[in-house]
């Protein structure tokens, strides 16, 4: 299932987004570097998942990289995501690029004998997909075509 929709994705030059990994950098003379993110693979979002070319992942968190500026916020929560978005940019990402960080790798070995493996598990027989934390479960085959034709044909004003 995951290769035909990589072969679909591939074939529709659907477009890709890239992985990000937290790097704490070295201390040098004891004085501590500002964390980067680094940029990984390229990959295909689709909702709660991302498919690379030889692996699944479960989404966790996406910002754009963007300069870092000293500005004024209302939250702890802003300043940390500014941050984030500044340590991207000093990674390598280009300003306003997409970047998925916090990801998890799934096991689709373990789903084929019934596990879980993060949103995903088998149902009486079929690989389903919890695509939300409000949302249930849904079948995967279709969770999967329906996010394919929306990067195939994004709606209106959406790109």
């Amino acid at each position: 299932m995951m290769d035909a929709a990589r072969r679909r994705l591939a074939e529709a030059d659907a477009p890709r987004e890239r992985l990000g990994e937290l790097v704490q950098p070295r201390r040098i003379l004891g004085m501590t570097r500002p964390l980067k993110i680094a940029p990984g693979v390229r990959v295909w979002h689709l909702g709660a998942l991302l498919v690379a070319d030889d692996a699944v992942l479960a989404t966790g968190a996406i910002l754009r990289a963007r300069e870092e500026v000293r500005r004024g916020f209302t939250a702890e929560s802003q300043r940390e995501r500014a941050a984030l978005a500044g340590a991207a940019r000093r990674g390598g990402f280009a300003e306003g690029e997409v970047v998925h960080y916090d990801w998890t790798r799934l096991d689709l070995d373990a789903v084929a004998r019934g596990e879980a493996s993060g949103p995903l598990l088998v149902i009486d027989g079929v690989p389903s997909i919890h695509w939300s934390r409000a949302g249930g479960y849904t079948g995967l085959q279709g969770y999967l075509d329906e996010r394919i034709e929306l990067l195939e044909h994004p709606p209106a004003g959406a790109t």
